[in-house]
């Protein structure tokens, strides 16, 4: 099938506009637009959260109401937006979505550079490139999490840390804090080094893990300067989406 060619520029990717000095040459509206598909294929975000977006969050739950309001003021306020975010609460909330809800508006309406990344797989990743037949090395892995204006790390905590884990992501995330460049954090972690059981909601487990068990005092600290905790409560959503379906 044939590329459908623009009407406004043909396919050159300019048009000419009159303006007060003469006519000038200004780029298309579709080249914007084919930049920012670009820009979205290449921030590595999985296929299944590919969908989703403000607009399509639902609210399940009255904190879903409050996140979703700093999401929109998150956008609003970059580039000058000072500090990061740290969605946290349990299993299908919403973290994720609008972390990437975040990320498509940005890259759409800001043109900003932007990377998603899960926390497990950015692990993973760079391990691999310490065996002796890795295509890539460190340097080049991490060229990408450097790199991006805005960097989503997913799921932070899910693998449980070790002194090369916390040692490698105190490392990312102090770069990216150096260079005063922005990151969107989820984790299904509670936000507390020390909370008695007995005080802990229904959304979450007794026994389980706090954040700070899962990355460190040290971590946990740097990203106390560089974020705003969202916290995000509710039920499963997933649960309630796949009972649905079930009566169709």
């Amino acid at each position: 099938m044939a590329e459908k060619v623009c009407n406004s520029c043909h396919g050159t990717g300019w048009v000419l506009e009159d303006s007060d000095s003469g006519t000038v040459a200004k780029r298309c509206q579709c080249y914007h637009e084919q930049q920012s598909d670009m820009a979205l294929e290449q921030a590595n975000i999985p296929r299944r959260y590919s969908h989703c977006t403000l607009k399509n969050f639902e609210i399940h739950h009255d904190s879903h109401k409050d996140a979703l309001k700093i999401s929109r003021q998150f956008i609003k306020n970059y580039p000058v937006q000072e500090v990061g975010l740290l969605f946290i609460g349990p299993c299908g909330v919403g973290k994720t979505h609008l972390a990437v809800a975040i990320l498509r508006e940005l890259i759409e309406k800001k043109h900003v550079l932007c990377s998603f990344y899960d926390f497990r797989e950015l692990i993973k990743d760079i391990q691999s490139t310490y065996t002796p037949d890795s295509p890539m090395t460190e340097s080049e892995v991490l060229a990408s999490v450097f790199k991006s204006e805005l960097l989503v790390l997913d799921e932070l905590g899910a693998k449980r840390t070790s002194a090369w884990i916390e040692e490698i992501i105190f490392y990312i995330i102090n770069q990216r804090y150096n260079h005063k460049k922005l990151t969107i954090f989820t984790s299904n972690y509670l936000d507390t080094e020390e909370e008695e059981e007995d005080k802990r909601d229904s959304f979450y487990k007794k026994g389980e893990d706090s954040l700070v068990d899962r990355i460190g005092v040290r971590l946990r600290s740097r990203l106390y300067e560089m974020c705003k905790i969202v916290e995000m409560r509710g039920e499963d959503y997933r649960k309630f989406a796949k009972s649905a379906s079930y009566r169709f």
